[in-house]
């Protein structure tokens, strides 16, 4: 594998080449660009400098990137990295990073795959949180961590190890562009398990072989979207509805009628009534609680003919087909 804080040799352009070298004529340092007399970002890179560069000595005019700025204030640019001494010890460094999408997950199984690969505790990253989350603390600071200890060790190879590819993210241009954030830096992908197991080599067919297991994990979450949003759809024809269960149930709505009509206020009857499930069971619920359920009550009842229709056209349309028009005075009457 090429070393990825450097371009290779076929990536190399000519500004590389030629900002190696400190300029003679403006004294640019390794890095910047050459200056002009103004003291602007030169056009072109001056002779005396490309000329140091063999492959460009017999070359007219060697012109400045549009990103280097020309025509503008001067400024330094960032000096190539020192070459890394041969005799310095090199080593493995792994940051580890385990992710679930819900509470309700465990983390238990990525967390002991890490630790057997060899990667401390200290050293492994983990959240609960979904990949629709743009922004996942955890993950950013393993990412900050991996940078800091690479520009720290450059002549350690810094492993940024998962469990498997969807840990990383489920959409295909995120993915393909974290690979190439790791490469840019000097990291190294490596993944525990799943399609593509073992250390992500960014050069050759491996980076083909990425993009498309990229797109598999995308598509994999778009199936189990469907699959979920179907799965409701099928419970909410049965009568069955998700989400929390009601505050005010059918006998508590039913208790607080016959009591009112006997001459009681909500607020006389509210201490008296439970919750019976949810998170609140056993607490009494709150008086805005009940004259919403109250209020909700008034409405079915004076408008039974409006909620049936309502009921029967989105039954219609659930099996795909067209609400027939009413007349005048059905749509009177349901009014």
């Amino acid at each position: 594998m090429t070393d990825p804080q450097q371009p290779s040799p076929t990536d190399r352009s000519d500004a590389d080449d030629v900002e190696q070298h400190a300029c003679p004529k403006c004294d640019a340092q390794p890095g910047s660009p050459c200056r002009s007399r103004g003291g602007a970002v030169a056009s072109a890179y001056h002779t005396r400098r490309f000329t140091l560069v063999p492959r460009l000595k017999k070359a007219l005019r060697v012109p400045t990137p549009a990103d280097r700025g020309p025509g503008r204030p001067w400024r330094p640019g960032t000096p190539p990295p020192a070459p890394i001494d041969p005799d310095l010890p090199s080593a493995d460094i792994r940051i580890g990073y385990a992710r679930c999408s819900t509470l309700g997950q465990e983390l238990d199984s990525q967390l002991d795959a890490l630790s057997k690969h060899g990667i401390p505790r200290g050293k492994i990253f983990s959240e609960k949180i979904s990949t629709r989350v743009r922004v996942r603390p955890k993950f950013e600071e393993a990412l900050r961590t991996a940078r800091e200890v690479k520009a720290h060790a450059p002549h350690c190879r810094v492993i940024f190890t998962v469990y498997e590819m969807k840990r990383l993210g489920r959409d295909a241009a995120e993915l393909t562009a974290l690979a190439d954030h790791l490469t840019a830096h000097g990291l190294v992908l490596e993944m525990l398990a799943g399609p593509l197991p073992g250390i992500y080599d960014p050069t050759g067919p491996g980076k083909l072989l990425f993009a498309f297991f990229a797109a598999m994990a995308e598509t994999e979450r778009e199936n189990i979207r469907e699959s979920t949003l179907e799965g409701l759809d099928t419970a909410a024809r049965k009568g069955k509805h998700g989400g929390r269960p009601p505050v005010i149930t059918d006998d508590m709505l039913h208790t607080v009628l016959r009591r009112r009509a006997g001459g009681e206020s909500v607020e006389q009857i509210q201490p008296d009534l439970i919750i019976p499930t949810g998170k609140r069971k056993g607490q009494n619920p709150s008086v805005a609680s009940i004259y919403r359920a109250l209020a909700e009550h008034a409405k079915r009842e004076a408008y039974p003919e409006a909620v049936k229709a309502a009921h029967a056209d989105f039954a219609a349309m659930n099996n795909g087909a067209v609400p027939e028009p009413r007349t005048q005075a059905e749509a009177l009457k349901s009014h």
